[in-house]
């Protein structure tokens, strides 16, 4: 491990502990000698770092100090990557923009041997975003409906064509990996339904609110489809 990302190690694990901890428990969670856990809170010491130290008891950051996390690997920096792309290519543009605006932020406070194009942008990530706009429609709203457990009207069109007008109870959203479906409670069918959201032909959030009902939520739909397929 180099010097620079055992340093961030250390600062995480400070971050992670309101009480002091000792230079042998760092020296065990880094896999180093104490003798290098003293050299090291030395170095943060010296760049600037709050670090409280009491001989015989341990270390610890000055309380109301915060540290932001900017060291990553190329493995977790590919994951972050990848989720953004996954973000962007299979869901609504507002979220999409807040998925690239995050990676912007990482990208700022990245160290100097991680702002490499393979790393950033490496080209066997690939994530198609073909037809978007069609299997995410209307998500960006149902999701602040969720939100606000805002009541939907919705016109509907069935797999053999068929339109029908629902008022529903939006309760999550799920992806399948080809489309976008809705989980919802709907009033005309009295039972929980799913909507496929490139089949919804028009949406119209109410003003009209529903009830917190444990009986017609997210949480005992899954639990009803676990017990169902167990």
């Amino acid at each position: 491990m180099r010097k620079a990302e055992r340093l961030f190690q250390l600062l995480t694990l400070l971050r992670s502990r309101r009480q002091v901890i000792t230079a042998q428990e760092l020296a065990e969670r880094l896999e180093v000698s104490e003798r290098t856990i003293y050299r090291d809170m030395q170095a943060l010491s010296l760049s600037g770092m709050p670090i409280e130290s009491e001989a015989g008891v341990g270390y610890r950051l000055r309380p109301g100090f915060s540290v932001p996390p900017l060291m990553f690997d190329e493995e977790e920096l590919e994951a972050l990557l990848l989720g953004v792309r996954m973000v962007q290519g299979w869901s609504d543009d507002a979220l999409g923009n807040a998925a690239g605006s995050a990676l912007e932020k990482i990208r700022a406070v990245l160290p100097d041997r991680l702002h490499h194009r393979h790393t950033l942008q490496p080209e066997w990530l690939l994530v198609p975003d073909f037809h978007r706009s069609k299997r995410a429609q209307y998500s960006d709203q149902i999701r602040e409906a969720i939100k606000l457990r805002a009541i939907i009207d919705i016109e509907y069109q069935r797999q053999d064509g068929e339109l029908s007008t629902r008022s529903i109870w939006p309760l999550g959203l799920v992806y399948w990996g080809q489309a976008w479906t809705l989980i919802a409670w709907c009033e005309i069918r009295n039972a929980y339904r799913m909507f496929r959201l490139d089949r919804i032909q028009g949406l119209v959030v109410s003003d009209k609110l529903y009830p917190e009902d444990p009986k017609r939520s997210l949480k005992h739909y899954l639990y009803l489809q676990q017990h169902c397929t167990s």
